[in-house]
């Protein structure tokens, strides 16, 4: 089979969709993630340069997309300064085509857009458990592949969003912001987030009209003040216009299981299972910054941030921090779902010595920009 990779043209925007949406990631709940009703949108989230690589397979007079992957460029904190750092995802295969060399052939394509336009690394998420995908990219890579350097553990808890909750007493007066308080928010974003190793370098033009963060409402920060001092700040970012997780059915016991868990679920406070073809609810607890990460402050944040979702509809929120986060313990006190993966940097010999620089802070990565 030959294979040919570019990279995409708005007329591929349909082909994209119908992969995704026909090409579910198996599990005990086989979900697809979507892009309805444009790719493109959803693609303004990882990074004002964002470049999407296509596969097709056949001849010249009759090509099929065979795979989608991304490579982004945006700025991030490293050691606390601003850097431009990489990533890599958004890897669908077509299950026609899997096995079929196409890794190799797109790292010999991304190395020639890293030519053009170099970065010190790139940041990749393997989901935990990814065997095959951890034995091609890492145990067994080829030669021309970059070198994966582990960063550490990566935890995204699915919230289960039930009844509303009562708000929670805080040293600090918590409220939500306007858009005179965006400069602000920016402002301390970008101090108290550069503790944080590769902490996105927010601006405030990534909140506004056609920015880096579509859907997303100022309104919906939620703010931590101390003494008239800002120390903290997480928003509830709902991406369903453009993103969506479906659900294609359900394996083993949870097939048999569901009717019986649906019956029952609302009088634990639990969401119920969709049915196969419906969507998931849920939106994103972002943003995530608290000064001196205080576990009182956060807390008194994020069980805001779960209300809105509550009065919202949504079934789950979902959070992502890092393995060694003290914050991590305040989420978890949340009745949830785990998921965890492995946080590496990948980088070709021009940037070797990037990883070994890196001091030991934690890692911060914004799951809802992945």
């Amino acid at each position: 089979m030959n294979f040919r990779i570019d990279l995409a043209g708005n007329n591929d925007d349909g082909a994209i969709r119908q992969l995704l949406a026909s090409n579910a990631v198996p599990g005990r709940i086989a979900v697809t993630y979507e892009r309805e009703p444009d790719y493109f949108r959803g693609c303004a989230t990882m990074g004002s340069e964002c470049q999407v690589l296509v596969a097709r397979a056949g001849d010249n007079g009759s090509r099929r997309l065979a795979g989608v992957a991304c490579r982004a460029v945006r700025s991030v904190f490293i050691n606390g300064r601003e850097e431009k750092l990489g990533y890599l995802g958004q890897l669908r295969v077509d299950a026609d085509f899997r096995g079929r060399w196409l890794v190799s052939h797109g790292f010999s394509f991304l190395k020639r857009l890293h030519d053009d336009d170099p970065v010190p690394a790139y940041l990749v998420s393997l989901v935990e458990g990814n065997h095959e995908a951890a034995g091609v990219l890492i145990n067994r890579r080829r030669k021309h592949f970059p070198a994966f350097h582990e960063i550490g553990g990566l935890f995204t808890l699915a919230l289960m969003v039930g009844k509303l909750k009562p708000s929670l007493p805080s040293k600090a007066a918590i409220s939500r912001a306007s858009d005179s308080d965006l400069g602000e928010i920016i402002s301390f974003l970008r101090q108290s987030g550069a503790r944080r190793q590769f902490y996105p370098a927010w601006a405030e033009a990534d909140f506004r009209s056609d920015g880096a963060t579509p859907g997303f409402q100022i309104e919906d920060f939620f703010i931590a003040r101390r003494d008239g001092e800002l120390v903290g700040a997480v928003g509830l970012w709902d991406q369903s216009a453009y993103k969506q997780t479906v659900v294609r059915g359900y394996g083993g016991w949870m097939r048999a299981a569901r009717p019986f868990y649906n019956a029952v679920a609302p009088l634990f406070d639990r969401p119920r299972l969709p049915a196969p073809g419906r969507k998931i609810r849920h939106a994103y607890a972002a943003f995530v910054c608290v000064a001196d990460d205080d576990a009182d402050t956060f807390r008194a944040l994020l069980r805001e941030v779960y209300s809105l979702a509550a009065s919202r509809g949504h079934d789950y929120l979902l959070i992502g921090l890092e393995a060694r986060d003290p914050l991590l313990t305040v989420a978890r006190e949340y009745s949830h779902i785990a998921y965890p993966s492995r946080l590496y940097l990948a980088s070709w010999d021009d940037g070797k010595e990037f990883y070994e620089r890196l001091d030991r802070r934690v890692a911060h990565v914004e799951i809802a920009t992945l």
